[in-house]
């Protein structure tokens, strides 16, 4: 059997990446733009219009959190076997899609729990494999900025969403302090084009990695063909991330605690727009950056970064420190999300790593479960700070295992 070598098909780059990675980041720009406008205030309208406490809110994020790390890491593994990252990805956006219209109906908490569970059920489908297709389209030595490219266009889709979001609220409600069901119901409704559009974008526009035939006739990779093992290297990473998400908990806290200190409805969703427009400037520096300093460093950089937010969440009082620290918390996701994902790259063999993002996102998540119940245990029985105290020092935890347990992995061969 004559050995043959996969490839991207060769297309016209476009930003001076991939075809797939630009259309990738359009897809995930326009889902976040619509995600931004239903999903981000979904606290809010739990507390200000279906009354429902801090634990159950808690809880909703977490469960739905941990329901997408199951089928993170169930798509990651079905991708490497069936070779389709392309169909399970197109699955997973399309099922969110088909789930978001639902909240327009959604009159209690038990209702939002099922639509916001259907909705990250099509992300736990679709992030492992959307991950590896990524991956796949990029060179070893652009890595990080592939994927920092992605998750900055990602990012100012919520830039996109929020501010749409803040115009409609003030349209609907001017400045009140308390989100209504009428301004929710038309962030609903508006959330639903970009959706829709998103999937449209992936299925036409983002191509899969053509495997080439042998002279038998059979494809160059075969399911039965024994997969390369994941590195120790790669398994303490992912020991390591899963100790920092248990202090990682659901965003939702955040919005609560900007609230919990006065911070008007208005002002929420414009912090928010704030942090996403740092998010979004940083996370392609920060990946670019990585290619040429290693992202061992970048990643204790956002972690640093993320205790000190968190310390800074736990002590605050007045509002211009929120806004201070919404900003600081976009610096800490554009440090770290992009990056970390790049990591992977770097740890896990090339034939197992739909896996291997399965693995690392299914971690990330399925803490998110113990660290939102924790989260809201810690707010209702002691006081709205001292969850982050908590993440604040589990993230110190983390970094330093990171720091004495991780080596920066070799330098691997460029390729176009």
């Amino acid at each position: 059997m004559a050995e043959t070598v996969t490839a991207v098909p060769e297309r016209k780059k476009i930003w001076g990446v991939h075809p797939n990675v630009f259309f990738l980041g359009l897809t995930s720009l326009l889902t976040d733009m619509s995600s931004e406008m239903i999903f981000t205030l979904l606290p809010l309208f739990l507390s200000n219009v279906l009354g429902a406490s801090t634990a159950i809110i808690g809880l909703i994020g977490g469960l739905s959190d941990s329901t997408e790390a199951v089928l993170r890491i169930f798509s990651g593994w079905l991708s490497d076997k069936i070779h389709r990252p392309k169909l399970l990805t197109v699955i997973g956006y399309s099922l969110a899609t088909v789930a978001k219209p639902f909240m327009f109906l959604a009159s209690n908490w038990a209702a939002v729990t099922a639509i916001r569970m259907t909705d990250r059920v099509g992300k736990g489908i679709r992030n492992s494999p959307r991950d590896a297709l990524l991956a796949d389209s990029t060179s070893a030595r652009k890595m990080g900025h592939g994927f920092g490219l992605r998750q900055a266009m990602d990012t100012t889709g919520a830039v996109l969403g929020l501010s749409l979001a803040a115009l409609i609220i003030y349209r609907v409600q001017g400045d009140g302090p308390l989100l209504t069901r009428a301004s929710y119901h038309w962030l609903v409704l508006g959330g639903i084009i970009p959706a829709v559009m998103a999937v449209v974008v992936l299925q036409i526009f983002v191509q899969e990695k053509k495997q080439k035939k042998t002279q038998d006739g059979e494809t160059s990779i075969s399911p039965s063909r024994p997969q390369s093992p994941f590195s120790l290297k790669f398994k303490i990473f992912l020991a390591i991330i899963a100790v920092f998400t248990l202090g990682r908990f659901s965003d939702f806290f955040v919005i609560l605690r900007a609230q919990n200190i006065d911070v008007s409805l208005i002002q929420v969703v414009m912090m928010l727009v704030l942090f996403n427009i740092t998010y979004a400037l940083s996370a392609l520096p920060m990946g670019i950056l990585s290619d040429k300093v290693g992202r061992k460093r970048l990643i204790i950089l956002g972690w640093s970064i993320y205790a000190l937010i968190y310390l800074g969440f736990a002590l605050a009082s007045n509002t211009w420190q929120i806004w201070l620290l919404f900003a600081g918390y976009g610096l800490y996701f554009g440090a770290f999300e992009g990056v970390g994902k790049a990591f992977v790259a770097d740890l896990a063999p090339e034939d197992r790593r739909g896996t291997a993002y399965g693995l690392y996102n299914g971690v990330s998540s399925f803490a998110l479960l113990p660290a939102s119940l924790i989260a809201g245990w810690l707010w209702d029985v002691i006081n709205p700070s001292a969850p982050f105290y908590f993440g604040a020092g589990i993230a110190f935890v983390a970094m330093l295992g990171i720091v004495f347990l991780v080596k920066e992995p070799g330098a691997k061969p460029q390729s176009a």
